[in-house]
């Protein structure tokens, strides 16, 4: 992808509107997480394969499990019901990395999605410039589920005050 942003909005969809069974923030992270690769080696290479991205995200969901508490703090502020655990955040993370690993296997022609095969059989299944109006419109879509989230926070902070999670 040409801005990492673009990573946020499936991202941000898919943990808010299965936040139920996701960890919204360690789902999303893991989308930057994961460029980290590219950052230090300016290509994709293992951490960009659905192999190597399963150890990249378990290993970002098992070391966010101590900030669940500044996870939480942040989703509050958010309004954002919020509840986790130890195989909650593993599992995010696995699904963040892989969700990122697939949008990048259908836009760049480096990624080795199903390494050591060489083939990427994702590679231009739609446009680069579909791939951008498809993550544009996941975006939105989030900005609807968080919209639907919070109005459940806060419905549920007003009906009970002392009880805001969940």
């Amino acid at each position: 992808m040409p801005f990492p942003l673009y990573h946020l909005g499936p991202s941000a969809f898919f943990g808010l509107t299965f936040r139920k069974w996701l960890d919204v923030p360690v789902l999303v992270l893991a989308n930057i997480v994961v460029d980290a690769e590219v950052l230090l080696n300016h290509h994709h290479w293992l951490a960009h394969t659905l192999l190597g991205g399963a150890a990249v995200g378990a290993i970002w969901g098992i070391a966010a499990h101590p900030l669940r508490h500044f996870f939480e703090k942040i989703m509050q502020m958010l309004h954002i019901p919020y509840q986790t655990s130890f195989w909650k955040m593993a599992v995010s993370g696995i699904l963040g990395v892989w969700l990122h690993v697939v949008l990048d296997a259908i836009y760049h022609p480096d990624v080795r999605i199903f390494w050591p095969s060489r083939v990427n059989p994702l590679w231009q299944l739609i446009s680069q410039k579909q791939v951008e109006i498809l993550c544009v419109v996941f975006f939105i879509a989030a900005a609807i589920a968080y919209a639907f989230a919070a109005a459940s926070y806060m419905k549920q902070k007003k009906a009970n005050p002392d009880k805001t999670q969940g």
